[in-house]
């Protein structure tokens, strides 16, 4: 335990899809005092992102799909645009994400380069999320791609340009966390 978080303890408050558990334990405030402190954390294991990207003909790979959580919280049709990804789900990073574009967009992934690590919503959300950039060609596309239906997917495939990537950002089009942060980080080379 760190030397500010003593007693921690949790309580199982849903396991239905993933884990939602409620936490308690007490804090070390700067001023020294102890505090009790609640919280909940939702738990869906940590996960991969992969931009595929074409320098030559300046495309992306993107797809999109109906996500409830977006419909539920104002995305008027739930469809969301996003880059691939997946979770671990006891996979290395590299290893799941190679398994998840395959499956969702049909390429197989060559070289791949590891950009970072980043929580994606550490007041709520436990997942730690591996990003990646890969180059892809047409001849990549060894699948069909569109997601696995005993998973329920059913995901539309999208290669756009550069520039209709960067109009899409710049309009809100593309309104998820990992996408946005992996076509800047690209824009940015």
């Amino acid at each position: 335990m760190h030397d500010r978080i003593r007693n921690v303890s949790w309580k199982l408050l849903s396991d239905n899809w993933y884990t939602l558990k409620k936490y308690t334990f007490d804090y070390l405030r700067r001023d020294g005092k102890w505090e009790r402190q609640e919280r909940e954390a939702y738990d869906r294991g940590n996960g991969a992102a992969i931009l595929l990207y074409d320098p030559e003909r300046r495309t992306v790979i993107l797809t999109r799909q109906f996500r409830l959580p977006t419909f539920v919280n104002g995305n008027p049709d739930g469809f969301v645009v996003e880059a691939c990804a997946g979770i671990l789900d006891e996979l290395d990073p590299e290893t799941c994400i190679r398994k998840e574009v395959l499956e969702e967009t049909g390429y197989r992934v060559g070289e791949m380069e590891k950009i970072y690590e980043a929580y994606t919503s550490p007041g709520s959300v436990a997942e730690v999320l591996h990003f990646f950039l890969a180059r892809y060609r047409p001849e990549d596309r060894v699948a069909r791609g569109g997601g696995l239906a005993e998973e329920q997917e059913e995901i539309e495939v999208l290669e756009v340009t550069y520039d209709r990537a960067r109009n899409m950002l710049e309009r809100g089009e593309v309104r998820d966390a990992k996408t946005i942060v992996l076509l800047q980080q690209l824009f940015l080379r």
